[in-house]
């Protein structure tokens, strides 16, 4: 899921770079980037704590818009950030302008400009995936590129609009595994039944963290970026609503290749046993099954705690309000994190004999690999 999380975000910056429109350009408030060509001053403040913080007053120019080519002088020593990051000559930014009431302008350096590494990264990864995989390799491109066009084109545009982030998110997921599933593994039957066990996986899921979210009494106000949201678009977006279509898209992935494991290990036990019953293949790959069961689960888990590391460290530290287990679970962020881990969970873990026995039933039994 890491992976395809990664993909998805190398994917946007490769074929949907960041754009300013012309009105964006015309604002008084506007963020473009420059280059730190002299540190005028620097300054390191070390407080009671041992923390640092970091004040300079730098010499830029700007690399676009219509600050392109004009000389700009930032004065950081005004402020005092804890996280503020040390600038040197040559590095790349981003900078924030606007407009005070009379008329002076203002510049505040919001952070380094990533976007020409990452790109880099994208066009590393697209040739290992190319190299590697070849033909399939090139198949799994376009699918993510797909993939990311219907997030990006259907299912935040929907959202967007007031429709049911639960409902809309599930469509468009059974959208992307169709086209994901016939173009990589081709229009089979085995295809066939793989995207309708993820989608009985789906739902199940979706109802799961429906019923437990409201058992929990989440809102899905847990992250400052549902509050930065909300701000922006005021009661338009079901906050609450978004956690849940976060909980189906992010077991969509897990859930794809256990399906595309499972049926494909029935298909290959009908193959080199083809005097075996339904019943017993199925028992068979649910063996199997149930050992790759134990490593996905494991796989989802730590890809929540990565997420969450910081959180679960602040909370380690045992200072209040977070003393006690019962205190910590209590937390709407830790009782987030808990039910997506888990309703996650146990939608993969259905997963495995809903696929098995679809496959055992209706992928007949064969002398070649056709199918």
């Amino acid at each position: 899921m890491k992976i395809r999380i990664l993909s998805l975000v190398i994917v946007f910056l490769c074929f949907f770079p960041p754009s300013v429109s012309a009105a964006q350009e015309q604002a008084s408030d506007e963020i473009f980037k420059a280059k730190v060509v002299e540190i005028l001053e620097n300054n390191k403040i070390v407080h009671d704590d041992g923390s640092v913080s970091i004040q300079q007053k730098m010499k830029l120019r700007g690399l676009d818009g219509n600050w392109n080519d004009q000389e700009i002088i930032f004065d950081g020593t005004q402020f005092d950030v804890l996280s503020a990051s040390e600038y040197g000559v040559g590095d790349k930014v981003l900078v924030s302008h606007s407009l005070r009431p009379d008329g002076q302008s203002d510049f505040y350096i919001v952070g380094f400009s990533r976007s020409p590494a990452l790109y880099w990264l994208g066009v590393l990864f697209a040739f290992v995936v190319l190299v590697v995989g070849r033909l399939k390799g090139a198949r799994s491109l376009v699918v993510l590129f797909l993939t990311f066009f219907i997030i990006l084109k259907f299912i935040i545009p929907k959202i967007l609009a007031g429709a049911s982030p639960l409902f809309i998110s599930i469509v468009g997921s059974f959208l992307i595994l169709i086209l994901a599933i016939y173009i990589t593994e081709g229009f089979k039957k085995t295809s066939t039944v793989a995207i309708f066990s993820i989608l009985i996986s789906l739902i199940l899921t979706g109802l799961l963290s429906t019923y437990f979210s409201t058992l929990t009494r989440l809102t899905g106000f847990a992250s400052e970026e549902a509050m930065y949201l909300v701000g922006l678009q005021g009661g338009f977006i079901n906050v609450k609503g978004l956690l849940l279509a976060g909980i189906i898209i992010g077991a969509l992935g897990v859930l794809d290749d256990v399906a595309i494991s499972q049926v494909m290990l029935v298909k290959e036990l009908k193959l080199s046993n083809p005097d075996s019953s339904n019943y017993q293949i199925y028992v068979q790959a649910m063996r199997v099954g149930i050992s790759h069961l134990s490593s996905m689960v494991n796989t989802l888990f730590l890809a929540y705690a990565g997420v969450s590391l910081p959180l679960l460290i602040l909370f380690s530290l045992k200072q209040p309000p977070f003393l006690t287990f019962g205190q910590i679970i209590d937390n709407e962020m830790v009782a987030t994190e808990i039910v997506r881990a888990l309703v996650g969970s146990i939608g993969l873990i259905l997963a495995v004999p809903i696929t098995t026995f679809l496959a055992s039933y209706f992928i007949k039994h064969q002398k070649s690999s056709s199918n």
